[in-house]
């Protein structure tokens, strides 16, 4: 299987960097082809353009590998810290970009664009795991959890991926050395879990 794994943090040395790190070395050793992007790393141009948002759009060279990448791949990772709610601007500027109409959805014939679109990714596992400092009782109560919202019902659901997982850690302020290592060990079964030995 080809497997898309998307990391979203600016510092190298981030506890997000270990997860992405950790899922890629799962996935490879189960035999998988990963297809890895550390988006800060790459300097991933967020803006979508006015250029670039019809379904017929010519794209650059670049968003049009992303784009080809996403389209192909049989299962999608996402690691990125909670801020605000939200995954960091640069990963919401690689979902306007990426996650696209012709590739990852479209409206069916009559349809106006107010309905519900077809979903088109391959891909039907998707594992999201997410760093924060906030409790998940607190993320849960007075927050509603929007990341969970964002990432089940508003990309993947729309987008046809129908197994969606995703795992918080918190909270990192706090966290052990120890408390870490079991966190990626979490990681590790997750992907065995979704993305089992081929």
């Amino acid at each position: 299987m080809i497997i898309s794994v998307i990391l979203a943090h600016p510092d190298p040395k981030s506890f997000n960097n270990a997860i992405a790190k950790t899922a890629v070395e799962a996935l490879k050793v189960n035999g998988h082809k990963v297809i890895f992007h550390d988006l800060y790393k790459g300097k991933f141009d967020p803006l979508l353009h006015a250029a670039e948002i019809a379904e017929e759009a010519k794209l650059p060279v670049n968003i049009k590998k992303h784009c080809k990448e996403i389209a192909t791949a049989d299962g999608i990772v996402i690691v990125h810290p909670n801020w605000w709610g939200q995954p960091p601007a640069i990963l919401k500027g690689w979902v306007d970009r990426i996650i696209r109409p012709g590739i990852a959805y479209e409206f069916l014939e009559g349809d106006s664009g107010e309905g519900v679109p077809k979903g088109l990714l391959k891909a039907k596992t998707a594992l999201v795991f997410n760093t924060s400092n906030t409790r998940t009782n607190r993320e849960k109560k007075i927050f509603g959890d929007p990341l969970e919202t964002i990432w089940r019902n508003c990309i993947f659901g729309l987008c046809g991926v129908t197994n969606f997982h995703r795992r918080m850690f918190n909270v990192m302020v706090t966290s052990t050395e120890n408390k870490r290592n079991n966190w990626l060990n979490d990681v590790k079964k997750d992907i065995d879990k979704l993305f089992p030995k081929i």
